[in-house]
């Protein structure tokens, strides 16, 4: 059998009150005030799509070397440039691993992961799925509402699965319920009336009874429906069509998360299985998008002793309110903001030739470990920088990017250019050695102090505007209890 092996999931600690959605719009449209209920996930400005895939995938790489990383999304900041390339890079996977991303359809993860199951059952070791969106909303549209950021990622492979696949279909189908255009900033929507009662409630169930007969399981033997929609009871309505039970129909995590485009099928569904699902249980997961993608799994006794590096709950329980609408809207450049004279001198041009050569440093946060002394030290250098050693050429690759630190010195900088003032930055020591000048973010004011414990996430270090090329690197954060 193949199936998921393992998951880990990312959502960003910024949530976006609606009700600070619906008060700046009540002046346009009184009855906004109605949505103005739960919250939604929001990037940070040095957040994207990339950022949390690596986020997503990191804890999955303990293991292994997965055989393929494939990278599930539609809005990955490069249109030519490999992204899960990228990831990989940031995860020390460079070589031989295959790296794929899949595009331009929402329901482009529940293809990729049907995929990668054929990949295992054709001999590969381990396939690596992530699924992450970052999607960019008009003012007042109801994707600003209803969508949130978020990632997730899942290991596929044939032994202790947590998952096991008993089958897949897929029903292709140009249905348009929205579309974005080549060079165009927002998805074009129709009309909701029609995409629920000609697509979901058409393509869907089609869909599901072709699995339910090809696999030979009844839709009452179903205990868990995934259907991301943000239509009120579209999902509800596909399940009585289908002839699944109506407490089948797993929680769309609309009030606390939003929809969150192609990783939304697997984090409702992995979200069940840390809440609902237990061994025996059948999973049917589905995604709408120019047609319907529908794999149904079914539980084995080891999700019973499993413990994802980081559950679904727990990424929704790490939380900062936001209740700043203004702020939402700069960080995902949906308004214009003077960033001052410092502002424009972040724009430099980046060369290509020097990030490639440094790409395991900047990606992969790799420094070195001197094999003479053992002396470790960030960036790696001809030349051991401990001074009862200074050994030349004896420097071996070591990664920073997992190692506790704790802060030694900070300062919080209103002078300095950050998109989210003040700038937060100081110096780390890591607690097996080495020690890095680097950038504090998911930070409040007053919150950072010598002697606290951080851990170091992949983000946005700035951006090349006039070439669209964001540079990235690594940051500390704060270590926070859950």
């Amino acid at each position: 059998m193949v199936g998921i092996t393992g998951y880990s999931a990312y959502i960003p600690r910024l949530r976006l009150q609606r009700s600070a959605i619906a008060a700046a719009h009540a002046w346009y449209d009184p009855s906004y005030a109605r949505k103005g209920r739960g919250e939604r996930s929001i990037c940070g400005w040095d957040e994207d799509a990339i950022t949390m895939g690596v986020e997503a995938a990191r804890g999955l790489v303990t293991n292994g070397r997965p055989d393929t990383l494939m990278f599930a999304s539609t809005t990955g900041p490069f249109v030519d440039r490999q992204q899960a390339g990228i990831i990989a890079t940031a995860l020390s996977l460079e070589g031989e691993i295959r790296t794929l991303d899949v595009t331009s359809s929402q329901r482009a993860a529940l293809g990729a992961l049907s995929e990668a199951c054929s990949s295992v059952r054709g001999g590969a070791r381990e396939v690596l799925l992530v699924a992450s969106e970052n999607r960019r909303a008009m003012a007042r549209s109801p994707g600003e509402l209803a969508w949130g950021d978020g990632a997730a990622c899942v290991a596929v492979g044939a032994d202790n699965e947590l998952l096991q696949l008993v089958g897949s279909t897929v029903e292709s189908v140009d249905f348009l319920d929205h579309y974005r255009g080549a060079g165009q900033e927002f998805d074009y929507d129709w009309e909701e009336r029609w995409i629920r009662d000609e697509g979901l409630a058409k393509i869907v169930p089609a869909a599901i009874a072709r699995l339910l007969e090809q696999t030979g399981v009844s839709a009452d033997a179903v205990e868990h429906f995934v259907l991301p929609a943000t239509i009120r009871r579209a999902a509800a309505n596909v399940a009585r069509r289908s002839g699944l039970a109506g407490e089948s129909v797993v929680d769309n995590l609309a009030g606390q998360l939003g929809e969150t485009g192609t990783a939304h099928p697997l984090l409702m569904a992995l979200h069940a299985l840390e809440t609902r699902i237990k061994p025996g249980d059948h999973l049917l997961v589905c995604s709408f998008a120019n047609g319907c993608e529908a794999l149904l799994f079914r539980a084995t006794e080891a999700i019973s002793g499993y413990s994802a590096p980081q559950t679904v709950a727990a990424a929704l329980a790490a939380r900062q309110p936001e209740d700043n609408y203004l702020k939402y809207l700069a960080f995902n450049d949906l308004i214009r903001v003077d960033e001052g004279k410092r502002g424009e001198a972040a724009e430099y041009q980046t060369s290509l030739s020097t990030a490639y050569r440094n790409r395991d440093m900047l990606l992969g946060l790799v420094g070195g470990r001197c094999t003479r002394c053992g002396t470790l030290q960030f960036p790696r250098t001809r030349v051991c920088v401990n001074p009862q050693c200074r050994a030349t050429d004896t420097q071996e690759p070591y990664s920073f990017r997992d190692e506790p630190a704790k802060v030694a010195s900070w300062s919080a900088d209103y002078l300095a250019f950050t998109p989210n003032p003040p700038s937060h930055y100081g110096m780390i020591d890591f607690e097996n050695g080495g020690r890095l000048m680097t950038d504090f973010t998911d930070v409040e004011v007053g919150e950072i102090d010598v002697g606290m414990q951080v851990e170091m996430r992949f983000r946005i270090k700035s951006v090349d505007r006039a070439r669209g090329l964001p540079r990235y690197f690594w940051k500390a954060v704060p270590l926070r209890s859950a």
